[in-house]
């Protein structure tokens, strides 16, 4: 029978798939094989710059618990009778836990409660004798008047009567003390119950039956309960040179020992002032919270933490190397035009352009930025045109402009001249501009204006025509092994150079 026509198709299209992936494959590797070749001839080892992302991260451990831990002890002493749960038992507020021996306080409140009769008894007896007192006092009294008693007689009447008073008052007093006594030893009583105070899971027990008890001074710990396993915190030891990085809302990303195949996620929740000093080395501790909706994760599990301090999306970056290169022959007195033709001032030209693209600019604050870039580029280019010895440090051209990094050998302190100076420079130009902004965007330009002038600037060597070029870029954020890179023309897919293959 012979095969069908969607057969037949699929018999026809398997070849020519197959005939298209290695036609790729060959490609790739000729374009490999091609640069190479290039690095190869040139003598040099190279990397392209790419765009990407890069995330910068801090690395620190830290130990997994419970948000809140109770540890539940006991307020009396005794001789524990019962223990009711055991470890890892869910418990519900209120929930009897263990109980202690309560025969001692019951016996007390027996005791407490005869006190109290004999005090009230003697309270009933010292007020029959003030009432007894207080008549003959009235008596005497009325006899006074007709002189059938001595005043003598009515003082001494008057003075029994003031101690029955007394008397009864001291009763009285008597009571209620004993009555406190008796309701203390009543709550000691139910303290013999030990209760769960919040609803959680019982992760330690240090207590078994027939053990005693004694909470003199301090309570003695018989139970810690964890609340609500379903969402748990992280507490690291964060170094002193990087906690600056962290704030609060952050990414955290973590595994665990006990379960190496899996990444977790979590949030800082608190950056703690309270920092620890071990060996002369400074940490802060930071709290991270984690949902552990589905029970995997447990108290006490170490973790190794990477918290996200920035991300940096769609930005040119290339291989750290490229920035770590120098050449083995460098002019001293290399001149301005190494830099490559037009590449000193661009980068923060459109830089400044990219700021004001943010800022959601009406006409009129477009036409003062537009007329403040157009001041500045003639500017440049009345300075490119002066004599060598008239175009030194430039606002952005000339020889790279500001050579970070070690790129001249400036010392710091003119480093930070020439960023005040260029600082000031900048404010006068773009002062109409500002002046057009709402105070939103008057702070966004200024906290992106400061970036711009602070930014560190290092040389790279882009690879033209098989021949190295220095190029003075701005370095931004790095991930250890990438580094972001803007200005000095630099485009993704330029080659530059990392270093210089051994002579064959």
């Amino acid at each position: 029978m012979p095969p069908s026509k969607p057969a037949r198709q699929r018999d026809l299209r398997r070849p020519a798939a197959a005939i298209a992936v290695a036609a790729l494959a060959i490609a790739a590797a000729w374009g490999w094989m091609q640069r190479d070749a290039t690095s190869a001839d040139t003598g040099y080892r190279t990397t392209t710059v790419e765009q990407g992302d890069i995330r910068v991260a801090i690395s620190a451990t830290g130990t997994l618990s419970a948000i809140s831990t109770v540890t539940i002890g006991s307020q009396v002493s005794g001789q524990v009778t019962d223990v009711l749960v055991d470890f890892n038992d869910k418990v519900r507020k209120g929930d009897v836990l263990a109980r202690i021996d309560p025969s001692t306080y019951k016996a007390q409140i027996e005791q407490g409660n005869a006190q109290v009769a004999s005090a009230r008894a003697q309270l009933r007896q010292a007020q029959a004798s003030l009432r007894n007192a207080e008549l003959d006092y009235r008596r005497k009294a009325e006899l006074a008047g007709t002189q059938l008693v001595s005043r003598s007689d009515v003082d001494l009447a008057r003075a029994a009567r003031d101690q029955a008073q007394a008397q009864v008052n001291s009763a009285q007093a008597q009571i209620r003390q004993q009555s406190a006594s008796t309701q203390t030893t009543r709550v000691n009583l139910d303290r013999t119950v030990i209760r769960a105070p919040v609803d959680g899971v019982v992760i330690t027990r240090s207590v078994e039956p027939g053990q005693t008890v004694a909470a003199s001074l301090q309570a003695p710990e018989l139970f810690t309960i964890a609340e609500d396993l379903s969402q748990m915190k992280i507490e690291l030891a964060v170094d002193e040179a990087d906690i600056g990085q962290v704030r609060e809302g952050q990414a955290v990303g973590f595994t665990a020992d006990a379960f190496p195949d899996r990444r977790f996620s979590g949030t800082v929740d608190q950056v703690r002032l309270s920092a620890t000093t071990t060996s002369n080395v400074v940490t802060y501790p930071v709290v991270v919270v984690v949902d552990n909706s589905d029970g995997t994760l447990l108290p006490g599990l170490t973790v190794n933490a990477e918290i996200e301090v920035s991300k940096r999306e769609n930005v040119l970056k290339v291989a750290n190397a490229a920035l770590r290169y120098k050449p083995a022959e460098t002019e001293a007195g290399a001149s301005p035009a190494q830099a490559g033709p037009g590449q000193g001032g661009n980068g923060m030209s459109e830089d400044l352009a990219r700021v004001a693209s943010t800022l959601q600019l009406d006409d009129a604050q477009q036409a003062a930025f537009d007329a403040a870039i157009e001041a500045i580029r003639q500017r440049q280019a009345a300075r490119q045109a002066a004599p060598a010895a008239e175009g030194g440090n430039r606002l952005f051209g000339g020889g790279g402009g500001f050579r970070g990094g070690g790129g001249n050998g400036a010392s710091g302190a003119m480093q930070a001249q020439f960023r005040q100076r260029m600082r000031e420079r900048m404010q006068q130009d773009f002062a109409p501009f500002r002046a057009s902004l709402d105070q939103a965007q008057r702070a966004s330009w200024d906290r992106a204006l400061a970036e711009l002038v602070g930014a560190t600037r290092a040389p790279l060597w882009k690879l033209v025509d098989g021949k190295p070029q220095r190029v003075m870029v701005r370095v931004g954020a790095t991930d250890g092994s990438d580094t972001e890179v803007s200005g000095g023309g630099l485009e993704a897919g330029d080659v530059v150079v990392t270093g210089e293959r051994a002579a064959q």
